[in-house]
């Protein structure tokens, strides 16, 4: 058994700065959401969903995978002996068996997200047992991972659902007035449609990757003019990097990009070695729909299949389930990848990468499509993301897009008080100038 110590050394190892008071915060409202879920569980106990039966017996004992049930029980007491180390969990508090845990999946895969705390439940069940080494072993596992998909496709498919949208019209809920605010709502397409029920929405999915009223909200920058590349996405830059490796060392503190691995197999790798690529992040209020950086025809679009919750332990404890880990995440995870060729100024490879909750990647073009610039390819369902563009040697002149230490983070992103220039993206505005 991997003791405590070995949890601390692997802390120490770490980049991990001193938790902020808003971490602390923020660590106590987790505990305290998984308290309520564990309280929920036992007072009405559920009966396991089919994808979680069958974790639940990978897990479980008589499992062919032993090495899966040592990590996972591990990981319940090196998360519980931490928190209690540290004084955020008091004795009989936290989960206290696999089951148990098991019990809060299930129960959360049963319904939709309150807006209330806007905190994401998947997350807040994952965020300390992912950052143990057990947990680290354990979400890595090519079998563990596979079953954990199809319980957050399931999750995927309720949120899909009529049912799940009871959540945006309860009192404090996604379309309250508090909501309308702080989520900007009334740029999206259905604020004109506020007066009919959910305002038309179909699902709570429908309300998360809702549309915008684009030509009004995110106007299209240098139309017609295809030196100008536009965002594909609204976010916050992660990083920009150029001359990228064809082969490199993704999972070092460095997070270096390697193309062999993000583009997994596809065809036009090479097309792309010692080219940049400029990666960003989206929250949870973010629009959650991507289009095309340039216009062109639609080589390859596809889905790749990867991890679902992973993150590099060398970042530290991370209290967003991953964002630390984009670069690492963009390698490994569930991604998408959509390869466009314009004649005159090269390929663009747009990869939307799955970091937290359903982690779903949905494609809207097929190869052989020819798109205009600004025009949408697809969106992700409930979750947190990233996005990264890449970019062919030479194509690109200068990033308007820049990397800076505290973007702005405006309520609601507009052309005045969100440039990319400040790190602040807004979809389909200039990011880049091709030569």
């Amino acid at each position: 058994m991997i003791e405590i110590l070995s949890l601390l050394r692997v802390a120490a190892q770490s980049r991990q700065a001193a938790l902020s008071d808003d971490d602390k915060a923020q660590i106590q409202k987790i505990i305290a959401f998984q308290q309520s879920i564990i309280k929920a569980v036992s007072e009405n106990p559920e009966p396991f969903q089919p994808s979680v039966q069958l974790l639940a017996e990978y897990l479980g004992c008589g499992t062919s995978d032993s090495i899966a049930r040592q990590y996972a029980n591990q990981m319940i007491v090196q998360y519980r002996d931490y928190l209690e180390k540290q004084g955020y969990l008091q004795k009989g508090q936290g989960f206290q068996t696999v089951e148990q845990w098991l019990a809060a999946i299930n129960y959360v895969i049963q319904r939709a997200p309150k807006y209330s705390g806007q905190q994401f439940p998947m997350s807040s069940l994952f965020v300390f047992v992912m950052f143990t080494p057990s947990g680290a072993a354990l979400f890595r596992l090519k079998e563990f991972n596979a079953l954990l998909t199809c319980v957050l496709q399931a999750w995927c498919v309720y949120l899909d659902t009529r049912d799940s949208r009871e959540v945006l019209i309860e009192p404090g809920g996604w379309l309250s007035e508090e909501a309308q605010k702080k989520l900007c709502l009334q740029q999206s397409v259905n604020y004109l449609r506020r007066h009919e029920p959910y305002w038309g929405f179909e699902s709570f999915n429908a309300f998360f990757h809702r549309e915008y009223q684009l030509d009004k909200y995110r106007p299209l920058s240098g139309p017609g003019d295809d030196k100008v590349i536009v965002s594909a996405n609204d976010g916050t830059v992660y990083r920009v990097a150029r001359d990228v490796k064809l082969c490199d060392t993704f999972w070092t503190k460095g997070q270096e990009y390697s193309l062999i691995d993000m583009l997994s197999g596809s065809p036009y790798t090479e097309n792309f070695i010692r080219g940049d690529v400029l990666q960003s992040f989206l929250a949870g209020s973010d629009y959650h729909r991507w289009h095309a950086p340039i216009s062109g025809k639609v080589l390859e679009a596809r889905v790749i299949p990867g991890l679902t919750f992973s993150e590099l332990l060398s970042e530290g404890f991370d209290i967003s389930a991953g964002t630390k880990s984009q670069g690492y995440e963009a390698m490994v995870n569930t991604r998408g990848l959509i390869v466009i060729d314009n004649p005159a100024i090269g390929k663009v490879a747009v990869v939307p990468i799955g970091i937290t909750e359903i982690s779903s990647v949905t494609i809207a073009v097929s190869p052989g499509d020819q798109v205009d610039k600004g025009e949408q390819i697809g969106y992700f369902s409930y979750g947190g993301s990233s996005l990264a563009l890449v970019f062919q040697k030479g194509m690109v002149k200068s990033f308007t897009a820049k990397k800076v230490e505290h973007p702005p983070q405006p309520e609601c992103k507009t052309v005045e008080d969100c440039q990319a220039s400040e790190g602040c993206l807004r979809v389909r505005a200039e990011v880049a100038l091709a030569n």
